[in-house]
């Protein structure tokens, strides 16, 4: 499992933009791309999220969905067609997202998932996730970042 370490906000989003850049050049599957996202918070998880959202060409300013659950960008020019980003802190499994339909929207292929606090959500089986732990490291802005899935 590569193991990333940062030393700031920029390194992380750095980090998040090579991986979306990866992401964009490899072949479509049969479902949708799912990026899950764990850690404490503050430990970077949304910062990566900017830099990955950047990358694919979002230009609108992002932030995290805790009281919406789930936002859609749309994606032009790209491989992929849409962005939905989710933010499971408040949310305790997979039924609880029924109402915002995501089930059909995790079966296109031209879609990418970001899912902060994935852990939370029990009963979730996605397809090949790629799956990034974020931790705070020893100093204040230092963050180490575990990937699987790759």
């Amino acid at each position: 499992m590569p193991v990333i370490k940062s030393t700031s906000a920029a390194e992380t989003k750095e980090f998040a933009a090579k991986l979306a850049a990866k992401l964009a050049r490899t072949p479509l599957g049969k479902h949708a791309r799912v990026v899950t996202l764990v850690g404490d918070l503050g430990a970077g998880k949304t910062t990566f999220i900017q830099g990955f959202a950047r990358a694919l060409g979002v230009k609108s300013r992002l932030t995290s969905p805790t009281f919406v659950i789930m936002k859609r960008y749309g994606l032009k020019g790209a491989r992929y067609k849409n962005l939905y980003h989710i933010d499971a802190y408040r949310v305790s499994s997979m039924k609880e997202l029924g109402p915002l339909r995501i089930e059909k929207a995790l079966t296109d292929p031209e879609n990418i998932f970001l899912i902060e606090w994935a852990n939370n959500l029990t009963g979730a089986r996605f397809k090949n996730p790629v799956r990034l732990a974020f931790r705070h490291g020893k100093k204040e802005h230092a963050r180490t970042i575990s990937v699987r899935g790759i």
